[in-house]
């Protein structure tokens, strides 16, 4: 979640709240609160509107609670995980936003684990009421369960080599002492580009502790069935993986799951559900790549919900 504390702007603040702005008087749902940037501009530029803001950190939470008071009771705040939005959000709404992976708030607190850049215990867990943590994926999975997870959610170019170098230095107990094996594991030439070396062993192992991707497609074809005509859902996705099941998700909506071959009239009776709002995908400006390079990454993908002629 690209603008969750204090000093950190939300990502992609004004073309979020851009693409929102046309949807009808309503709710809209924040599926990803955080510390409550997007939902506090939102809240500002749409007056028409009231907010369901949902996260699964408490901390989060506690600080989206304070941020977003003066909004009185056009916001209800919610714990719980965006995979729930079914059984949190219980009417139509007027757009969904989903700001996905991880927040600056929880990169820079090494009690929480997630980063590679201080030493703390090796958590990395989004909801702090779930059991499993990340000692538990790098200390309990074997060396080929623990390449998959490091190929699939980190693209890992060395993922067996990481993961060997993982197992043969256990008990890691700390985010340290995990950094440094990885660094360690990773041939030189390697390490001298793309960044830290332990970046992606990081995003892999924070992506299977809070199974960042199992629901994700699931969640996204929900919150296009809550949506009214005219409603939109917007995604903001850091990671490939992330950004292509958005893509998958929004083109099968687009075509109504039609079956038919290309380029040929449909006759299969698919009904589309949505239009894009844009073709492919859009990402930061320069300005806002200088002032936050975590905003790197950043794809920000919307569609519209049609009318149904029933």
């Amino acid at each position: 979640m690209g603008g969750t504390s204090h000093l950190h702007l939300p990502v992609m603040l004004a073309e979020v709240v851009d693409v929102l702005r046309p949807v009808p008087p309503g709710t809209i749902v924040d599926a990803t609160l955080g510390a409550g940037g997007h939902a506090a501009a939102l809240l500002d530029a749409l007056p028409a509107h009231r907010l369901i803001g949902v996260d699964r950190d408490d901390e989060a939470l506690g600080i989206a609670g304070e941020t977003l008071a003066r909004f009185g009771d056009r916001v209800d705040i919610r714990r719980a995980n965006f995979d729930e939005l079914g059984d949190v959000v219980d009417g139509p709404v007027s757009g969904v936003l989903f700001d996905l992976g991880v927040s600056s708030m929880q990169l820079d607190d090494p009690g929480r684990g997630f980063s590679y850049r201080g030493d703390g215990p090796l958590d990395m867990r989004a909801d702090r009421r779930q059991p499993t943590t990340a000692a538990d994926v790098v200390n309990g999975y074997d060396v080929a369960a623990l390449a998959r997870v490091l190929a699939r959610h980190g693209e890992e170019r060395f993922a067996g080599r990481v993961a060997r170098a993982i197992v043969a230095a256990r008990p890691v107990s700390t985010t340290g002492q995990l950094a440094e094996v990885v660094r360690d594991a990773i041939p030189a030439p390697a390490r001298r580009r793309g960044g830290h070396p332990a970046k992606r062993t990081f995003q892999a192992i924070r992506i299977e502790v809070n199974g960042e991707l199992a629901t994700l497609g699931a969640t996204i074809d929900r919150a296009i069935d809550l949506l009214v005509p005219g409603g939109r859902c917007v995604v903001l996705a850091y990671h490939s993986g992330e950004d292509r099941i958005v893509k998958d998700r929004f083109a099968e909506a687009v075509t109504g799951g039609c079956v038919c071959p290309p380029r040929l009239p449909c006759v299969c009776g698919a009904v589309p559900r949505v239009r894009l709002v844009w073709r492919g995908s859009h990402r930061p400006g320069p300005a806002e790549l200088a002032a936050n390079p975590r905003s790197e990454s950043a794809r920000l993908r919307a569609a519209e919900k049609l009318e149904v002629e029933s």
